[in-house]
């Protein structure tokens, strides 16, 4: 974090130089976590004809590959708390996005919430709690996008569930409170026959936010949804491997293979990131 201006910040010609302000930052880390898909295909299976695909060995590595690549984006879109692996009986898991952030956390009516984010005493994340779910408020978007900017980050990308973003864009043509026209800026659709009834960007105060449905993402574990408002250039996958195929023994009369790695979300700042919790997504947006 960077420290407020200093506007005092004024020295006498000639003096000597003071001690040095700035601290070192304190070290933080994720927990990786191994995620697998395993896959056994009969000899009769792969030898027989099959239609939309020449060889099922092949048909079942190309889904176990997708399922995999979809599990590790949904964990990472989660409020899944790192754990440590003991190497026995616990599975290490990796802190998901809504485990880290902790500065910028809102409830849906605007509330602020306490979050621990990343716990400096365990090297965990926590996974943060809304007091009750409810409507999110338009407002309460307009003021994480306003955090995050004065943070010095940047809101670029405003990610959630598809059934938040339908309410979000039904709500943004509504009567009450109109904040987009049923035309381009630009002008009139190109389209004549098309009818126009969606967003996909709003531009607010502090830049544009690309509106981002999610079809992977999953509520989180209290059952209510979150509405991410975030700044990509500091969020990242780390990946101590890449997926890779490893044969199993030969048991029997199938062929076995399992696709593996070993992964772990990386938040680079999570300042520059925020969040509502406790979203209600079966009620409408409101201001």
């Amino acid at each position: 974090k960077l420290d407020a201006p200093d506007l005092n910040n004024a020295v006498v010609d000639g003096s000597d130089a003071g001690p040095a302000a700035d601290a070192s930052g304190e070290r933080v880390g994720n927990h990786s976590q191994t995620s697998t898909k395993v896959i056994s295909v009969s000899h009769r299976a792969d030898d027989s004809d099959r239609i939309g695909a020449e060889k099922e060995f092949a048909y079942q590595l190309s889904r176990a590959n997708n399922h995999l690549r979809r599990d590790l984006e949904a964990i990472s879109l989660s409020d899944q708390a790192s754990v440590a692996d003991d190497g026995a009986t616990t599975a290490g898991k990796t802190g998901g996005l809504a485990s880290w952030i902790a500065s910028n956390v809102f409830e849906a009516d605007g509330t602020p919430v306490a979050a621990v984010g990343y716990n400096h005493t365990t090297g965990k994340t926590t996974t943060p709690t809304a007091s009750a779910a409810g409507a999110l408020s338009w407002g309460t978007i307009k003021d994480g996008i306003q955090a995050v900017y004065e943070e010095g980050g940047d809101v670029s990308v405003l990610m959630a569930r598809p059934s938040v973003i339908a309410s979000l864009s039904e709500f943004s043509y509504s009567n009450d409170v109109p904040i987009a026209s049923l035309t381009a800026d630009q002008g009139r659709s190109q389209d004549k026959q098309a009818a126009v009834g969606a967003i996909q960007v709003i531009v607010t105060d502090f830049g544009k936010v690309k509106l981002v449905p999610n079809r992977i993402m999953q509520p989180l574990s209290d059952g209510s949804d979150v509405v991410y408002l975030l700044d990509p250039e500091y969020l990242s996958t780390s990946y101590l491997s890449g997926i890779q195929g490893y044969d199993l023994a030969k048991t029997g009369l199938s062929n076995k293979k399992m696709l593996a790695t070993d992964w772990g979300v990386r938040c680079h700042n999570e300042r520059a990131q925020a969040m509502i919790i406790g979203v209600d997504s079966d009620e409408a947006v409101v201001a």
